[in-house]
């Protein structure tokens, strides 16, 4: 018998092979946002061709919505926007239209509605897609052109990577996440370890990830170069996947299982790569320059260039130096900023927002900070509502919004201002990736809520408990640069 990764059984299962040609890859479900779909419908329209599958395309609005309210203020956004509406009533596909219940980041409406399954094909024209992974689903962004011919024929012609194995064993330390072991891995094998292969993320700290947390995980594997990233389905897939709208049920949930369990790599299977991690060696991760690659631990220092690893990485670490206005030595903790981000498709999940708030709750954030909350999805911005996350953030000081992509890559309002530093729960630091000479460290939720409250890059053990704030004070001993540090800290 031959043993099998769950990557060959999901691809087997939905290519055809073409000698001579890449196969051709049956796609099961395909989003569309504002962004990337506008020259594929108009591709469409030249060609004289329809839509092949619009049961099987879901379009959001995401990038370009304002998260303020319902009124789009920037042109391009909202010539974008009304250009999808158009586009989805010629075409006959579902809509998930700004403001409406069903409304979010395309990645996390997916998962949250049971649309998102376990031996999936999902394509979107966004390279984040590979979040959808978390469930055990082959997920991977595609570009304009492969955009048109899914809608066009539901397939896609697609030469297949080969595999990789990210082991990562023990048990992550408390108050590390799913955040900062990608930003571990990331810095660990460069933004092009993964480059020509599709990932599956295994070992006992995966499965002790909750799915929500796996999907941060599969969504930074673009990050590192990986096409798409996954994890094996298990119970807590099935617990997330169970009941929700688009779930199967009765007899077809039975059958849906045992596929679904099927498809766990045999025990005796080859990778053609490996990589193991020790999960005791990751702890809170924050990056110090511009792309996910150049971080270190929060408990360390801004490097120097000539620690890189060849002339390439030594040139770029000295221009991400002077671009992050940093210099070598610098202990993060005593990096300042203006502005925190808590959202993305990264980490703007119900979980996320819980454990912002659990940081936050009974605390204030510095008085020169910004601090800006959007959830993902407007199911998430109503759970969280429920449970009172938001009136946490705002009795902190921070603004709470409405869905959306926001602040990630700044093609709306929410965008930050040149030289105007900001920790981030996104998933990219590029230079301007959040505004033009706009300045990002990746952090976790977590991360990001401390750093909010002390002004500096801070995680919540750096915070002194919320009751102990007021004799603190009085005692001089607490303020907004240096709250909760020990001597040796400051």
């Amino acid at each position: 018998m031959i043993a099998r990764t769950m990557i060959d059984k999901i691809w087997s299962a939905h290519a055809i092979a073409r000698e001579g040609k890449p196969d051709l890859l049956y796609i099961d479900l395909h989003f569309l946002h504002e962004v990337s779909s506008p020259q594929a419908f108009d591709g469409l329209r030249l060609a004289g061709r329809g839509v092949h599958r619009p049961d099987l395309t879901i379009a959001v609005e995401d990038h370009n919505v304002p998260t303020d309210g319902l009124i789009m203020r920037d042109p391009i956004g909202r010539a974008q926007v009304e250009a999808l509406r158009r586009n989805c009533r010629e075409f006959g596909i579902e809509l998930r239209r700004l403001g409406e219940p069903g409304q979010g980041i395309v990645h996390v409406i997916g998962p949250e509605t049971g649309l998102t399954q376990p031996g999936m094909t999902i394509v979107c024209g966004d390279s984040h897609t590979s979040t959808h992974g978390a469930l055990g689903a082959l997920a991977f962004g595609i570009g304009t052109s492969e955009v048109e011919h899914v809608l066009a024929t539901q397939t896609l012609s697609q030469a297949k990577p080969r595999t990789m194995a990210v082991t990562v064993t023990g048990e992550l330390a408390d108050g590390v996440t799913a955040k900062d072991l990608a930003l571990h891995l990331i810095s660990r094998v460069g933004t092009g370890g993964g480059q020509g292969h599709i990932v599956e993320y295994r070992g006992s700290a995966i499965e002790a990830l909750s799915i929500e947390a796996r999907m941060t995980l599969c969504n930074m594997s673009i990050e590192w170069g990986a096409r798409a990233g996954l994890v094996a389905p298990d119970e807590k897939t099935l617990d997330y996947v169970r009941g929700r709208e688009y779930a199967p049920a009765g007899p077809a949930w039975d059958a849906a299982v045992d596929h679904w369990m099927s498809l766990r790599s045999d025990p005796w299977a080859v990778f053609d790569a490996e990589i193991v991690i020790d999960a005791a060696d990751v702890s809170p991760w924050v990056t110090w320059g511009t792309n996910p690659g150049q971080g270190v631990p929060l408990s360390g220092s801004v490097p120097a260039p000539e620690e890189a690893a060849d002339d390439v990485a030594v040139a770029g670490a000295r221009k991400a130096l002077e671009y992050m206005a940093l210099e070598p030595g610098t202990r993060m903790r005593d990096i300042r900023v203006d502005t925190v981000f808590i959202g993305s498709c990264t980490n703007a999940r119900i979980e996320d927002l819980r454990a912002a708030a659990d940081v936050l709750r009974g605390r204030a954030i510095a008085p020169d900070i910004t601090l800006l909350v959007v959830p993902g999805s407007m199911r998430v911005k109503a759970q969280a509502e429920e449970e009172g996350l938001d009136a946490v953030f705002r009795e902190a000081g921070g603004e709470w919004r409405m869905a959306g992509c926001s602040m990630c890559l700044g093609l709306n309002e929410d965008s930050v201002a040149p030289g105007v530093r900001t920790a981030s729960t996104s998933n990219r630091n590029f230079e301007g990736r959040q505004g033009a000479g706009a300045r990002t460290h990746l952090v976790s939720p977590a991360v990001a809520a401390a750093t909010a409250v002390r002004g500096t890059l801070s995680s919540p053990a750096d915070l002194v408990a919320p009751s102990t704030r007021a004799a603190s004070a009085v005692a001089g001993t607490a303020g907004a640069s240096h709250e909760g540090l020990s001597t040796d800290d400051r």
